[in-house]
């Protein structure tokens, strides 16, 4: 991939995800539509503005993590994005945990998404880890996986209209999706990441 495919393929990434975070956020304003099931369920209803909230943080902040100008001249602000990327991908993902119980489209999407969160919390734990140690390499390695489940969110909406468009039943689709609005997303980052071996650039000070 050339300089300006790679910067054409971050535009389109960051802008989705932009768009995706700013859909997210409205559930945090007075009288936002809930999810069929998700309000009249007590357990899970709170716990949509919190995922909402830092989920869509994490979905804003994600695609800036992998500017590798960032990273070699503002290591400290990296650093910092980075922080809120991890609290929010861990607190967001915490809270979709929680929020899957209230799926009323059956225990398929149930554990659909039960999985994407805790595979979400484990592989942002490792990123998390592989910095403090810091192991770059490994680290913005598994900042790629992490980012390919956080994007999850915007695959998920990529995915309803096709769904509809194909003729199929919502529900038939949301299970379906469930799933796999995150598997091949993250069968893709582990392709990427075994076609592209990489030393990730050392920021200043590191």
């Amino acid at each position: 991939m050339t300089t300006n495919q790679s910067r054409i393929a971050w535009g389109a990434v960051a802008l989705l995800s932009l768009g995706v975070a700013g859909y997210a956020w409205h559930y945090l304003l007075p009288g936002a539509f809930a999810p069929p099931g998700i309000k009249e369920n007590p357990r899970a209803y709170p716990w949509l503005f919190v995922h909402a909230g830092l989920a869509g943080t994490a979905m804003a902040l994600g695609p800036f993590q992998f500017l590798p100008r960032l990273r070699l001249t503002r290591p400290r602000l990296h650093r910092w994005i980075g922080r809120t990327y991890v609290f929010a991908c861990l607190t967001g993902g915490s809270a979709g945990l929680l929020l899957a119980t209230g799926s009323t489209a059956g225990p398929i999407a149930r554990v659909g998404f039960g999985a994407l969160a805790v595979t979400w919390l484990a592989v942002t734990s490792m990123a998390w880890r592989m910095a403090l140690a810091r192991r770059f390499d490994e680290h913005r390695r598994w900042m790629i996986r992490s980012f390919a489940l956080t994007f999850a969110a915007v695959t998920l909406r990529l995915y309803l209209p096709i769904g509809a468009v194909l003729g199929f039943q919502f529900l038939d689709a949301y299970r379906a999706i469930a799933w796999l609005c995150w598997v091949p997303n993250l069968l893709a980052a582990e392709l990427y990441l075994a076609r592209r071996p990489f030393r990730a650039p050392q920021p200043a000070g590191a």
